[in-house]
């Protein structure tokens, strides 16, 4: 049954069906195999737990074998879905603005000594200090954002990063593409508001502003507590003989004397943080050295200013005196300090980057991203944009399923604000009135396997996970 308390109901449905019609086209081999997973996906009663019981699905039509031939050799046009995923609707936050969130997620693969590509991934105990480095896949992906409080997220992009891959370059290399498909859509012309992409401490903000400065976007990337950043040189007095400074005072994060007077000092009350103090310092850069990333690059070092923000909460749910949290954002208005609504803005948007945590937590608990124990890398590549492709319908499907409410769940006080796992729940009733692309199965008789007692003979070879080589430094 189809939702019919919200006026996009037609056009919703449209867009749903639209999509599913493209989704299939995007497919090059075992298309209807594909497809049909990702209903099953849909479909599934509670979290998937098993990649082989969604063959017992009504959705999916086809036996155990065609799922794991069609993972193991269906074929993807993925430079296709991404120019799909970006011509959906895309949320915008205040005035208008896009709002970009990258991010890696980690498929772990402890186990996995015959699956090459894996890395050294960086996983966080329960206990304080209990951060371990297991092997697995990591996956960058890029999101827009919605504005207010919501588990959702627009998925635009994603790639697993490689043993050869530098994952800042990776990254600017990802949001260019991704920006360059939001403009050449027409999401985004000229005279709108920039484009602001958000980025946690794992990121070198410096860098991926040097990489992505002839774009219309504005990088606010969270740093480390214990950063020491440069002011602006002083002014060179007449008759003084040697070089000029090319980098000012020190500006210590974790010592207070160092700061000067902040440009803009404001108190916000939050509802669920208590009272939100915001001080920011405009025209602070990195003092950059040639090693790592900018060892081979033959002209200056550039001076990167950014206006810096630190934010100090009352409270944070759960935990004890919460810690300041330290902003960098790349965009400098005319050199001049950001007004006390644009800082604000910029902290209250960059936390709604941990709404791209619900949509990580809903793809490996409910959609089961994580559970296949697949070999090949190309295989896990393929089931995590089936896995974007089914976090899409279900974005686009928001508005047409009714809530199927467990008596022990809250209600909601409006029908269209469904989390993911409500709306996964009555996707079933709608996608009868979709678009079914699939053909029929086609009857066959299973082929003979292998002989019985025989064993096989051929070891498989094993990869040692972490980087193979340097990063390219060149740039």
């Amino acid at each position: 049954m189809i939702s019919l308390h919200h006026p996009d109901t037609v056009p919703a449905l449209g867009d749903l069906s639209g999509f599913r019609e493209a989704f299939h086209q995007c497919f090059t081999a075992r298309a209807d195999a594909l497809f049909e997973l990702t209903d099953a996906a849909l479909c599934a009663e509670g979290p998937v737990t098993s990649l082989v019981e969604l063959s017992l699905t009504a959705e999916h039509r086809r036996g155990h074998g065609s799922l794991y031939d069609g993972l193991n050799r269906g074929r993807l046009d993925v430079d296709r879905l991404r120019d799909v995923l970006v011509q959906q609707p895309i949320p915008r936050c205040a005035q208008g603005r896009i709002v970009l969130a990258i991010d890696v997620s980690h498929w772990l693969r402890p186990d996995a000594n015959t699956s090459p590509g894996r890395l050294y991934c960086h996983t966080y105990g329960r206990g304080r200090g209990q951060a371990q480095m297991i092997p697995g896949w990591p996956y960058s992906f890029v999101a827009a954002l919605e504005p207010g409080r919501t588990s959702w997220t627009a998925l635009l992009d994603v790639v697993r990063l490689g043993p050869d891959d530098d994952p800042t370059h990776l990254a600017a290399s990802q949001l260019r593409a991704v920006v360059d498909r939001l403009i050449t859509v027409g999401h985004w012309r000229t005279g709108d508001p920039e484009i602001w992409i958000i980025g946690d401490s794992g990121y070198d903000a410096p860098r991926l502003s040097f990489l992505l400065a002839d774009l219309p976007v504005r990088l606010v990337v969270r740093l480390r507590s214990d950063r020491v950043l440069r002011s602006p040189a002083p002014p060179r007095q007449p008759g003084t003989l040697g070089r000029g400074l090319r980098h000012g005072a020190r500006f210590e994060f974790t010592n207070p004397d160092t700061w000067p007077t902040p440009a803009q000092d404001t108190t916000t009350d939050t509802t669920r943080y208590g009272a939100a103090h915001a001080r920011c310092w405009d025209r602070l850069h990195t003092k950059l050295t040639r090693t790592g990333a900018w060892a081979g690059h033959g002209e200056p070092l550039p001076i990167l200013h950014g206006t810096v923000i630190r934010l100090q909460v009352e409270r944070l749910p759960g935990t004890g005196t919460p810690k300041p949290l330290w902003l960098w954002c790349s965009a400098i208005e005319d050199d001049a300090a950001p007004t006390s609504e644009q800082m604000d803005r910029l902290w209250q948007t960059f936390l709604r980057r941990f709404d791209l945590e619900h949509t990580f937590r809903f793809l490996k608990q409910t959609l089961g991203w994580t559970t296949p124990r697949v070999r090949d890398p190309e295989a896990a590549d393929r089931w995590t944009w089936l896995m974007i492709a089914a976090h899409t319908q279900l974005r686009l499907a928001r508005h047409l399923v009714e809530d199927l409410r467990r008596p022990w769940e809250r209600k909601l006080t409006a029908p269209t604000r469904l989390s993911p796992v409500r709306t996964r729940r009555g996707f079933r009733t709608i996608r009868p009135a979709t678009a079914l692309p699939a053909n029929a199965p086609k009857p066959s008789r299973p082929g003979p396997g292998r002989p019985p007692g025989s064993r096989t003979t051929r070891r498989s070879r094993h990869h040692n996970p972490g980087k193979t080589r340097k990063p390219d430094t060149t740039g």
